[in-house]
C-alpha cells in the first residue's frame, strides 16, 4: 500500500477524555496500546504534510461524559491538536452528520480518509461506513481505535475484542480496508 500525502487525511474520531474516565473507572476495553498508536499515526501525518482532521463529540446527553462543560470532552493527550489542524464538533455518531467533514475532504482533494479513535462500534464504525458510502477509500486502522464491554441484548456481557472483531468483519471490503498503523506508517514512508 502506497499513500498519496496529497490526497490522504487523517481523521481523528472522539479521542477524548471521557473514554479515560470510563476506563479508570472500571470498565473493560480492547486495544490498550491504542493511544500510543493514535500519536504515532498524529506524527507520521504531520511530518509527511498530509491532513490531519480532529472530531469531537459534544453529547446533548443529561450526565454525558461527554458534553462540553466536563472534563471528560477534552481531547487526549495522544491526539493534541496544533494550530491549523481543524476540530470539527459533532453530536451524533457520523463526524460526517452537522459538520462539514465531507465538503473540507472534497475541497481539499482527499479520496481516503484514515479513521482512528474511539468507539469501534460506535462513532468510528459510523463514520466509515458514510464515508465508503460518500465514495471515500476508508481506511479503518484496527490497532488505533478501540471500544468496551457491552451488555447483551439478551443479558450477559459481550467482551470488547469481540464486538471490536465482529466491527472489523462488518466494515472490511465493502465500507473499508482494514489495516495496522504501522501499515499506514509505512505506506506514507513510501509516498
Amino acid at each position: 500500500m502506497t499513500l498519496s500525502t496529497e490526497h490522504t487525511a487523517l481523521v481523528l474520531v472522539d479521542v477524548q477524555e471521557a473514554f479515560a474516565e470510563r476506563e479508570a473507572a472500571g470498565e473493560r476495553r480492547n486495544n490498550p496500546g491504542a493511544g500510543e498508536r493514535i500519536a504515532a499515526l498524529l506524527a507520521a501525518f504531520r511530518t509527511a504534510g498530509a491532513s490531519v482532521i480532529h472530531v469531537r463529540h459534544a453529547s446533548r446527553a443529561e450526565g454525558s461524559r461527554l458534553r462540553p462543560e466536563r472534563p471528560g470532552y477534552a481531547v487526549m493527550e495522544c491526539a493534541r491538536e496544533v494550530s491549523g489542524e481543524p476540530v470539527l464538533v459533532k453530536s451524533v455518531n457520523s463526524a460526517f452528520i452537522g459538520t462539514d467533514l465531507e465538503e473540507r475532504l472534497r475541497a481539499g482533494g482527499i479520496a481516503t480518509v484514515t479513521i482512528v479513535g474511539a468507539t469501534t462500534n460506535h462513532c468510528c464504525e459510523t463514520t466509515t461506513r458514510m464515508a465508503g458510502n460518500l465514495g471515500f477509500e476508508a481506511l479503518f486502522v484496527r490497532d488505533a481505535t478501540w471500544t468496551f464491554d457491552m451488555p447483551g441484548a439478551d443479558g450477559g456481557t459481550i467482551p470488547a475484542q469481540t464486538i471490536h472483531d465482529v466491527t472489523l468483519a462488518n466494515l472490511s471490503g465493502e465500507f473499508a480496508r482494514i489495516v495496522t498503523a504501522q501499515e499506514v506508517i509505512d505506506a506514507l514512508a513510501r509516498r
